[in-house]
């Protein structure tokens, strides 16, 4: 062999390669800003189908629409059936002040609330008793409900948030309110522990004593925002009022002016109903065993229409598998994306599709998941895995300066016990990482709020994570190297003192919504 000839051919395809690869990488980035379809995927999935509460048929209506988009560009796509949910379908909230003045009320019932059948409930509204002594002295009041709205959550001295207190108050005032509410809060819970009763059973004693329905503020500390979750109750709706009408019926009832609320909660029971994870791939020829997975979850809360949590995620990942079809049609690996079910719940879709693959998991290369905002991604862990530094800087390599400048990476990181569906795959010893993104106010004003509608969605920057997405993708499927799942040394849990564990692996909730 002629040494002297060998050299300058390794050089010459080793950059006609390199080439190769910046200009695919290069394409990525020309669709995703110039050809973006992330705007007409979210009026369709959030303003046309709109938010995807599991067991309802607005998800399964996502699941299909999902299928849809997914065989338009020519890319395989099927949902898989994991489990069943109680089925239910909302209906129209309507709750009116009628004494002592009129007054529409901001008001929705929360997800699996029984409805008023048909009728309207014209009723006064009552508060627990704010000097509660004990279980038995609860226990003898309770008769009281019968026939009455009450409203039992704590009622907020002030519906401002801090950062509004904090920028125009004095610093003495601040100080000052910060230290009521604390105590204002502390009053209520002692009170309220005083019943003998955690908040489920709470709601069944005042549904057992006849109450006609029940009232509740899950203020998330921002202007004009609600946290909304599932009703407690069985038979009487369970209904939340923004913290200003709250605070207004509450203070009615307080000082004795006697409250008038007509409640109308519709909704529809559905019975169990089959439940689904959504599954699009990119089938290689030349590895077609070897797996990396786009994930998001495509279900959500319903108070809105769940367009940050997980509407930003899913077409993220959707507009991300139609760039690489576009521009890499033939994967080195096989391209997965999961779209799941029951997030929400408890990771339910994305831990079943864990049981139920295990041929995936096995020979996973890398999954990317997407959840917490509409934001840029900042923040990229190892998950604990002990090569995770190596194989990921390797392909954060190719991504460009303005995006990977902004990225703070952790290695090996600590392996995610929940949170969000990577963490069903990293119990299994699976890598799966979380693309963190910055917050924009998330956790107060969109994640799992009546707010999470499509205008909050900022798509310059999941524009910015597609271009992310499918580089590391791309990288991945194509390393000559399999990714190393030895597990790190884990570090100490400053919280207990004790060091880290790996978590484990949990099952699948796969009928859910009933007792």
């Amino acid at each position: 062999m002629n040494r002297k000839l060998l050299l300058p051919s390794l050089l010459l395809f080793t950059s006609s390669f390199v080439f190769a690869q910046d200009k695919v990488i290069d394409n990525f980035i020309k669709e995703a800003n110039e050809n973006s379809q992330l705007e007409k995927l979210a009026h369709e999935l959030l303003d046309v189908v709109g938010p995807r509460l599991v067991g309802t048929p607005q998800m399964k209506q996502a699941n299909d629409w999902v299928v849809k988009k997914y065989a338009d560009w020519g890319i395989n796509a099927k949902n898989e059936q994991w489990g069943q949910w109680r089925g239910w379908e909302r209906g129209v909230t309507h709750v009116d002040l009628v004494s002592p003045r009129l007054r529409t009320l901001e008001a929705i019932q929360l997800a699996w609330s029984p409805s008023t059948n048909g009728k309207s409930i014209k009723a006064e509204a009552i508060i627990l008793p704010e000097d509660i002594t004990d279980s038995i002295a609860f226990q003898k009041w309770l008769p009281n409900v019968k026939g009455k709205l009450v409203l039992v959550s704590h009622n907020q001295i002030s519906g401002r948030p801090e950062k509004n207190w904090e920028e125009f108050a004095t610093k003495d005032l601040f100080e000052k309110y910060k230290k009521d509410k604390a105590e204002d809060l502390r009053k209520f819970s002692r009170n309220l522990a005083k019943t003998g009763l955690k908040a489920k059973e709470l709601a069944l004693a005042l549904e057992n004593a006849g109450a006609a329905a029940v009232i509740i503020n899950n203020w998330s500390q921002g202007f004009g925002v609600d946290k909304v979750f599932g009703a407690n109750t069985k038979k009487i709706p369970t209904v939340n009022l923004s913290v200003e009408d709250y605070g207004l019926v509450y203070r009615l009832a307080k000082f004795g002016s006697k409250p008038m609320l007509n409640v109308t909660s519709e909704s529809k029971e559905l019975g169990l109903v089959p439940t689904y994870n959504t599954v699009a791939e990119l089938k290689s020829k030349q590895k077609p065993n070897e797996y990396v997975m786009l994930s998001a979850h495509l279900d959500s809360w319903d108070a809105a229409s769940g367009a940050t949590d997980n509407g930003s995620g899913t077409i993220l990942m959707m507009e991300t598998m139609r760039i690489l079809k576009k521009f890499y049609p033939n994967p080195k690996r096989t391209i997965l994306v999961g779209h799941w079910g029951s997030e929400e719940q408890g990771l339910n879709g994305s831990k079943a599709f864990v049981e139920d693959h295990p041929e995936v998991v096995k020979n996973l290369q890398a999954l990317f998941n997407q959840d917490n905002g509409t934001g840029r991604v900042v923040n990229l862990g190892g998950q604990g895995f002990a090569q995770s530094e190596k194989f990921i800087n390797r392909w954060l390599a190719k991504v460009p300066d303005t995006i990977k400048n902004q990225i703070k990476t952790s290695f090996p990181g600590v392996p995610g016990a929940g949170g969000s569906d990577f963490a069903s795959f990293v119990a299994a010893g699976s890598p799966g990482f979380s693309l963190g993104s910055l917050s924009w106010d998330y956790g107060t004003y969109t994640w799992h709020t009546n707010r999470d509608s499509y205008d909050k969605i900022v798509f310059d920057e999941i524009r910015s994570n597609a271009v992310l997405a499918a580089i590391l993708v791309y990288m991945a499927c194509e390393d000559p190297e399999k990714f190393t799942t030895e597990k790190g040394d884990l570090p100490i849990n400053e919280r207990t003192g004790k060091k880290a564990v790996w978590p484990e692996q949990r099952k699948s909730n796969r009928k859910g919504g009933v007792d």
